[in-house]
């Protein structure tokens, strides 16, 4: 499938994004757009069968039928976020001290103003109804799917999900898993905690959203544009902020705005960007 022209601002930062809603670029004026809703959801983790599990808390912004979403460390959001969000308008929290606020404020308007609809480029891959573990993997052959099929050996995984280095493994392609929290991964690898030291050694980079919240989405974007290895994002985190930077960078995407596929267990839809198939 072809996907459509899109005329977007030509921006490779994240403060160019923020300046192009700020004027205008992208349609309403984000000082008038009125955050109506603020939440956080917390998860606890571990699939059925796995050896481990792992904890999650995402931010979220309601932006009339738009939610935009940003993942921090568990516990990290003072309680006096939600307060500084609700009834801000966007155009504020674009200016908020706090990254994650700026990240999920940024989300939610581009939400609106850009959704994850086909005339937008996006493709959308239905997920399947089952257990967390059965989404999981269906959810992980759509990631690694936007992955080239020919020329990659090394994959640098940023922010470890089991279900995405089995899909690796199926296939045959080697991965360094690399997250801040460190540990080892489900079949007993270290995982890296420094993601730019290994970027030298991969063919190509399956990162997070999660990166955008934590401030390491910018090194890996400068290093996509300068080398033209393929940079594939799975975003909760900014789904509709990361294909801004198809073209810039950003080869695929993986988006699956809220609500998330592991908060129930009935089909559901994620939606793609870019990749090759």
């Amino acid at each position: 499938m072809t996907a459509p022209t899109l005329h977007e601002p030509a921006v490779r930062t994240i403060d160019q994004l923020i300046e192009a809603v700020c004027t205008g670029s992208y349609g309403p004026d984000p000082a008038q757009e009125r955050i109506a809703l603020a939440f956080t959801t917390a998860q606890a983790v571990r699939h059925a069968g796995r050896s481990s599990g792992y904890r999650n808390e995402v931010l979220s912004l309601r932006l009339d039928a738009a939610v935009g979403s940003c993942a921090v460390e568990p516990g990290a959001l003072p309680a006096a976020a939600l307060d500084d969000c609700v009834g801000a308008s966007v155009a504020e929290l674009l200016a908020h001290p706090m990254l994650p606020v700026r990240v999920a404020a940024l989300d939610a308007y581009l939400s609106r103003v850009r959704p994850h609809t086909p005339d937008h480029g996006a493709r959308p891959y239905a997920l399947p109804a089952g257990s967390s573990l059965h989404r999981s993997r269906a959810r992980a052959r759509a990631v690694v799917d936007l992955l080239p099929v020919t020329g990659i050996r090394r994959v640098l995984v940023i922010g470890v999900v089991n279900s995405l280095l089995e899909q690796l493994r199926e296939r045959g392609a080697g991965y360094v898993p690399c997250d801040l929290k460190g540990g080892t991964t489900e079949w007993g690898e270290p995982v890296r905690t420094d993601a730019l030291a290994e970027l030298e050694h991969c063919d190509a980079v399956l990162a997070s959203g999660m990166t955008l919240g934590n401030g390491t989405f910018q090194p890996l974007l400068d290093h996509a544009g300068a080398t033209g290895k393929p940079l594939v994002m799975f975003a909760q985190t900014g789904s509709a902020v990361l294909p801004r930077f198809l073209g810039a960078g950003v080869s695929a995407v993986s988006a699956e705005p809220y609500p998330f596929f592991w908060l129930d267990g009935g089909p559901g839809v994620i939606h793609r960007y870019g990749g090759t198939r």
